[in-house]
């Protein structure tokens, strides 16, 4: 595969670990973020805020755009500029269209909430304004550019991220009741299926629009923390909600049919190297 040029906007922790693998793979990677100090030495760095109403300048030509921006801040006003406003200027400053842009976005654009299993054909009808706002930005790119692959991913899990593994530690597990099937991907398997999915646009192989990037087993969220809190040796001091949107379960089976085997198939083999 002949080396690429490859923008990956929104460089954070994700971008980070997707530079690393294109990198790997031979690829010029520049990473832009508000806070080059934190990116990865292995990418060109790009200081740029995408909440700046202002367009960035010089930007390079670049064969891929990867958009993987997360916002920070539950504003609605953060939000808009970081999901719809943030891709459109990025793809509008660059010098010549790049052949593909791939964007992150969540399985937070589904609504389902009756344990019901949802893939890539379900009906994104979001029942709150940040749902929406995430899909109003992926249909806007859509729109803007003719080689556009959307991935949808399930709640991120991995290095760094241990909200949930904390909660565990001081001795709080997940209600029973009502049923809540939680959704994960691996941070690692997620910008490994990115890497993935740009190898395969290089040889030749066609993608799908919209992918959902999740494990093979969604699951019940008492399941897991009543696990982890085993595993972890911990005495459970109290039930408390830990739910975030829909009960709903994730199928896969796009993301298996373009050959990306998982690292991390279910939370055991994923939390295990956490804890």
């Amino acid at each position: 595969m002949a080396q690429l040029t490859i923008l990956i906007a929104g460089c954070g922790d994700l971008g980070s670990a997707l530079g690393e693998r294109l990198v790997a793979a031979g690829h010029q990677v520049y990473g832009m973020r508000r806070n080059i100090d934190q990116l990865s030495k292995l990418l060109v760095p790009i200081e740029y805020d995408l909440l700046s109403d202002v367009a960035p300048a010089n930007l390079p030509r670049v064969d891929y755009l990867i958009y993987t921006a997360a916002a920070k801040s539950r504003e609605l006003a953060t939000y808009r500029k970081i999901y719809l406003d943030g891709p459109q200027r990025i793809l509008n400053a660059l010098p010549a269209p790049p052949r593909r842009v791939i964007i992150t976005s969540s399985t937070g654009v589904y609504s389902q909430n009756q344990h019901e299993w949802i893939d890539e054909v379900s009906p994104a009808e979001p029942n709150n304004p940040f749902g929406q706002t995430l899909l109003d930005g992926e249909l806007a790119l859509a729109a803007s550019h003719p080689a556009v692959t959307r991935v949808r991913l399930s709640g991120i899990y991995g290095p760094g991220r241990e909200h949930l593994l904390n909660r565990i530690r001081n001795g709080e597990v997940a209600l029973r009741e009502p049923l809540h099937f939680s959704n994960r991907i691996h941070r690692d398997d997620a910008a490994g299926f990115i890497a993935h999915l740009v190898k395969r646009a290089e040889q030749g192989e066609p993608l799908e629009p919209i992918y959902l990037c999740s494990d093979n087993e969604p699951t019940p969220i008492a399941e897991i923390t009543a696990w982890l809190a085993k595993r972890i040796g911990v005495e459970v001091k109290a039930e408390v909600p830990i739910a975030r949107g829909g009960s709903k379960r994730c199928r896969n089976t796009l993301l298996r049919a373009t050959g990306y085997e998982l690292l991390y198939p279910d939370y055991r083999q994923g939390f295990a190297d956490l804890i």
